[in-house]
């Protein structure tokens, strides 16, 4: 388990933050990288943290670590992204930084959480107001949503289906139908994480 970064209480929110990225680029211990990036998630979900966060390049830290082996890493970096999405300069970030191919990757994930925050922040980045990439609605990804969208797991069915309502057009959509021999056929599903009794 990692430590709380030792700092001064009086350098406030952005040394604080400062301290976690500090432990997270020098420790070699997994289990404290996965609380630290996960503490820096939980940071993303904050307004307030935005302009902190861009400052200590804590989005390419996420957009790097969805690279990582380590799929607990991954999780919590593409939930950090998700979080970090709603906020137009860092929704341009993102893009202007090649991330989404990094996120669509994280599509084919085995991990639910993962997969529902990939496919939310597909949503986010395709939102009015940012430049358009095509490659955010490609073949493959309404490919994979189609698949999604018949999902025991009624999380990733309503939103993959949401995501075709409001980002892909009916041409798209027959498009992506009719293929037969598409590549998101290989993509498994995610596994469902059974609840957690008290």
């Amino acid at each position: 388990m990692a430590q709380k970064p030792k700092i001064d209480p009086h350098v406030g929110r952005l040394g604080y933050l400062q301290a976690l990225v500090t432990e997270f680029q020098e420790t070699e211990s997994q289990d404290a990288k996965e609380q630290v990036l996960a503490n820096l998630a939980n940071f993303a979900y904050d307004p307030g943290n935005y302009q902190y966060l861009r400052q200590l390049q804590v989005l390419d830290l996420f957009l790097d670590s969805l690279t990582e082996e380590n799929e607990t890493l991954v999780k919590f970096a593409i939930g950090g992204l998700c979080n970090l999405c709603p906020d137009h300069a860092n929704k341009e970030h993102i893009l202007q930084a090649g991330g989404i191919p990094l996120i669509t990757n994280c599509l084919s994930s085995t991990n639910e959480e993962t997969v529902l925050s990939a496919v939310t922040t597909l949503m986010y980045l395709n939102s009015p107001g940012t430049s358009s990439h095509p490659e955010l609605t490609s073949l493959p990804v309404v490919q994979c949503m189609l698949r999604f969208s018949l999902s025991a797991n009624t999380r990733l069915r309503n939103l993959a289906q949401i995501f075709l309502e409001d980002f892909c057009s009916p041409s798209q959509i027959a498009e992506a139908r009719s293929q037969q021999a598409h590549s998101a056929l290989g993509i498994p599903l995610p596994k469902t994480e059974a609840p957690q009794q008290p």
